[in-house]
């Protein structure tokens, strides 16, 4: 990291109504700018042409290279590069948004998800150990735990397309390129291989077999 005036930095920012829990604790480049009202928490680092909007939470223990974060925003305990986030969103904790990731208004990045080069519509939820890659999603989708999109078979990347209003089941895997219409359902621990038409509910996964009492024969 170049070597940068970090005190005169948070002295300028405070005097500008940016809030700090420990001055000391917070890193924020030259370049960097930050909306009156916004708490800084600490292990706050940011870096290059961050711009965080009003009334936002970040941190603790987070860094934003290149980001811009919309106004009341939280960012808790993450790392994000290249990437926007809007308005009233939900990061963290432990979210990592890669480059060429958008996050539209009022969306939740929740624990150990990965983004990276999608775009996310309004109010999406993920709430958890998801990974979304070179992907465009629509507005209020709902992603279950352990969903991903298998988006490199080894030689290229291809794109998943999912529609507005989607409901993802836990571990729900997306072998693109595939789309998924306008409020589809999609039945947990599915694997998506087909385009799926708006308004369908699609299940795509073995049946359960049963064998009663085959510890007792085993045995």
């Amino acid at each position: 990291m170049e070597q940068f005036d970090f005190d005169a930095k948070r002295q300028a920012l405070l005097a500008a109504g940016v809030r700090m829990m420990d001055p000391s604790a917070v890193y924020v480049e030259d370049t960097v700018e930050v909306g009156t009202g916004t708490l800084l928490l600490p292990g706050t680092i940011l870096r290059g042409s961050t711009v965080i909007g009003s009334d936002c939470e970040i941190g603790p223990n987070t860094m934003l290279v290149n980001c811009a974060v919309g106004d009341g925003s939280t960012v808790n305990s993450s790392q994000c590069q290249d990437s926007r986030i809007g308005a009233r969103c939900e990061i963290g904790p432990f979210a990592h948004l890669r480059p060429h990731s958008v996050v539209e208004d009022g969306s939740k990045i929740g624990a150990f998800v990965q983004l990276k080069n999608c775009n996310l519509g309004q109010g999406t939820k993920m709430a958890h150990l998801t990974y979304v890659g070179d992907s465009d999603v629509g507005p209020g989708c709902n992603f279950g735990c352990g969903s991903v999109t298998c988006n490199y078979d080894g030689r290229a990347k291809a794109r998943t397309t999912i529609g507005a209003n989607v409901f993802i089941g836990c571990h729900t895997r997306f072998i693109p390129p595939v789309s998924v219409g306008d409020g589809a359902y999609i039945a947990a621990g599915t694997t998506i291989t087909e385009d799926v038409p708006d308004h369908s509910f699609v299940i795509g996964r073995s049946r359960q077999i049963v064998k009663r009492d085959w510890k007792d024969k085993r045995d």
